[in-house]
């Protein structure tokens, strides 16, 4: 399918239909995910609602619903959130930039919105209104002024070549990892190893009020994101044909900075620095259903969760009692990824040369 008429053969139907399918898919493996732990649960049908309402409560109602429902649920929600948000983040990255190897992590994004979240960790900054905590608006201001100053530096001649940007986000991130790292060595020792891990990508049990913020931030970059999906199928054409088509480029751009570094920086407030997942979950997703972002955005969304669902509850249940940081999974996983996509690029820089 030819980059002219990718858009053109997505119909209502078979948007809805892989759309909902995966929404589905979404729900069981969430459903799976909340059963899978190191302590063996069970409960009976008639306790799950009771247990469900109890918990959104506050309040708890036998050791199983305990679990299932304060424990184990709200951290699979959260990491669906999280997976989403990547992935979204990610899929946006690459279409404006033109280019499968752009993501949060890579960019040196998810390093700013830590940083942001640091900060406020260790001003004390907990405050929150409605659910929304001030946390994830630092953790925003701090990813988008990492993209700009990557941004900045990679920009050559008003063009953003590959090489030149993936260098500008590994200096981003040493830069970044250096402060970070300089604010851990001054706090409390009884902090540092909560934040170490906490900094290796690390999703714990969070109130139901937490999740629904950070939720409400991520719906609105993501919704926002969304909204250009049909620019950036003009994009893929190049900068100055989506022009001449009537697309304001600076004014898409801009749009994409400030909502990827929305639900980048929200989520990495409350999960540290989770890598590589805007970087596979688009590309696969872009390999089995297709170029056209008005399908690629939300089934990355879908599949983004599914994929960190599955990460964390492998993270807390491998080694049980003890658990491994689900970015060190992630990491293993996308590493080899990155690798094999570069060599790919190159591969086809080649042969078009």
């Amino acid at each position: 399918m030819s980059k002219k008429d990718m858009g053109s053969r997505l119909t209502l139907s078979g948007w809805l239909w892989r759309v909902s399918l995966l929404f589905f898919l979404a729900i069981v493996v969430m459903v799976i995910c909340v059963g899978i732990g190191p302590t063996e649960v069970e409960i009976s049908r008639s306790e799950i609602l009771p247990g469900l309402l109890a918990a959104l409560k506050g309040q708890d109602q036998g050791a199983a619903a305990t679990i299932l429902f304060r424990v184990r649920l709200p951290r699979v929600l959260m990491a669906g959130i999280v997976g989403a948000a990547l992935s979204v983040a990610g899929a946006s990255f690459q279409a404006i930039l033109r280019n499968p190897l752009a993501e949060p992590f890579i960019l040196g994004v998810s390093g700013g919105g830590a940083l942001g979240a640091i900060i406020a960790i260790l001003l004390g900054l907990e405050a929150t209104f409605l659910g929304l905590s001030i946390r994830p608006i630092l953790a925003f201001a701090g990813s988008f002024g990492a993209m700009l100053a990557v941004f900045s530096i990679a920009r050559t001649q008003g063009r953003l070549p590959t090489h030149t940007l993936l260098l500008a986000g590994v200096i981003a991130n040493a830069f970044l990892s250096a402060i970070i790292m300089f604010l851990i060595s001054i706090t409390s020792q009884e902090k540092v190893h909560s934040m170490v891990f906490w900094m290796m990508g690390n999703i714990s049990s969070e109130r139901y009020s937490t999740t629904l913020g950070i939720a409400v931030y991520v719906a609105i970059g993501s919704v926002i994101l969304f909204g250009e999906a049909r620019a950036f199928n003009i994009l893929s054409l190049g900068e100055e044909s989506a022009h001449h088509l009537g697309v304001s480029v600076e004014r898409v751009k801009l749009i994409v900075f400030l909502a990827a570094s929305l639900v980048t920086g929200a989520v990495v407030s409350v999960s540290g620095l989770i890598g590589f997942i805007g970087l596979i979950v688009p590309h696969i997703t872009r390999l089995t259903l297709g170029p056209d972002h008005r399908l690629l955005l939300p089934a990355s969304l879908f599949v983004g969760a599914i994929f960190l669902m599955i990460c964390d509850t492998a993270a807390r249940s491998l080694i049980a009692p003890a658990e491994i940081p689900v970015g060190v999974i992630t990491a293993l996983l996308g590493g080899p990824f990155f690798i094999w996509l570069l060599r790919r690029r190159r591969k086809a820089a080649f042969v078009e040369a």
